[in-house]
């Protein structure tokens, strides 16, 4: 029988150099000799797919050795990153030109830099990107995250990374431990909502079934912002994990506080994942009402669930060709929201913003028994 590979995401630091209106992980970043080490890396099992990401993963100069490492466990890798680091970022690229590139971009220039607080944020970022194509990288883009002040720039960016041939990754406002954040919020639903709209038509109008499906995931994130239930099930923790720069697995960076199934530094791959430990995790992701729809829970679910977005691309793609184009008042919640029938009220107390809260940071000296 042949080996079951996991979906990971390895958060190898949670330093940073950037200052993000919408995440506050820079204020509690992991120490350096603290984040985790090759030799745990080592004991990661096979992985179809791998994230590394941050905080900001190339402040991290052994990032090179990790990444080598990693190509021993994983079929394909994909690193998100601020782009700063242009030059740390092309030597890398020099010895694995198959590595997929995500550069957080959170719209044209003045938006992007307002938002992330690094400077010249957006020409750094960009100039990264257009120096990856000249060598010859395929696997590169830009990643959104979608609120109030940069939703006009969504399909202006995305129609800036189809013109240079490039990946569009999205997301919209999340509030947990990994963010340091309990208070994001959209503001303007409609609004927001409506660039999704003009996004996922530009998408199901392209030639590309990949766009396609990414359509379908765009017209979750309408869903996601009206609070609703999720689109599809969340398996995080069952074939998915994240591990922190401690060494703490986790099911996702989704949670209101941090939840440890185990810490791979003490322990070897398979005690931690069929430990007692992990199955209380497990039930409690079963349970859990943050109806996230990031990437991280939701791609491997498209794949796993494939019927569900692949009927909804067939639907839409049939409406296209009879000229009826995508509408976010397909989604009931829309409809009663513009109808009157529930208030903005009802939905913000749908959200994960929690303006009481004090955000958990998910440190290690401060975590203790979370499960």
């Amino acid at each position: 029988m042949a080996e079951k590979k996991l979906n990971g995401t390895v958060i190898v630091t949670y330093r940073c150099n950037a200052r993000c209106t919408m995440c506050n992980r820079y204020k509690a970043p992991s120490r350096q000799e603290d984040e985790i080490s090759l030799e745990t890396i080592r004991k990661l099992p096979k992985m179809y797919f791998t994230n590394i990401t941050g905080g900001e993963p190339f402040i991290r100069t052994d990032l090179k050795e990790i990444v080598r490492e990693l190509y021993k466990k994983s079929d394909r890798i994909v690193i998100s990153t601020n782009g700063f680091f242009t030059d740390r970022i092309l030597d890398l690229a020099k010895e694995f030109p198959q590595i997929g590139i995500r550069i957080s971009i959170e719209g044209l220039q003045e938006t992007n830099d307002a938002i992330r607080g690094l400077p010249d944020g957006f020409k750094r970022g960009y100039t990264t990107l257009r120096r990856l194509r000249k060598m010859g990288m395929k696997d590169v883009g830009f990643g959104m995250t979608v609120q109030d002040i940069n939703a006009p720039d969504l399909v202006p960016l995305y129609r800036l990374s189809d013109r240079l041939g490039m990946e569009f990754a999205t997301a919209s406002l999340h509030n947990s431990f990994y963010f340091v954040e309990s208070r994001n919020i959209i503001h303007d639903r409609p609004m927001v909502a409506e660039n999704f709209e003009k996004l996922v038509n530009e998408l199901l109008n392209s030639k590309s079934p990949k766009k396609w499906f990414r359509a379908y995931f765009n017209h979750g994130l309408i869903n996601y912002i009206y609070g609703q239930k999720r689109l599809l099930p969340c398996d995080m923790a069952f074939d998915t994990f994240f591990i922190d720069p401690y060494g703490d697995v986790m099911p996702c960076n989704g949670t209101k506080d941090k939840e440890v199934m185990g810490n791979l530094n003490e322990q070897d791959w398979e005690e931690l994942w069929n430990s007692s430990r992990a199955e209380m995790v497990r039930r409690k992701v079963r349970c859990c009402d943050r109806q996230c729809w990031m990437i991280g829970s939701v791609s491997p679910a498209m794949h796993k669930y494939i019927w569900v977005p692949a009927f909804w691309v067939i639907r839409h793609k049939l409406k296209f060709w009879t000229k009826k184009k995508y509408s976010m008042y397909e989604l009931k919640i829309v409809r009663d929201y513009r109808d009157g029938k529930v208030t903005k009220e009802a939905l913000d107390r749908c959200s994960t913003c929690d303006l009481h809260a004090a955000a958990a940071n998910g440190l290690k000296e401060k975590q203790g028994d979370s499960v």
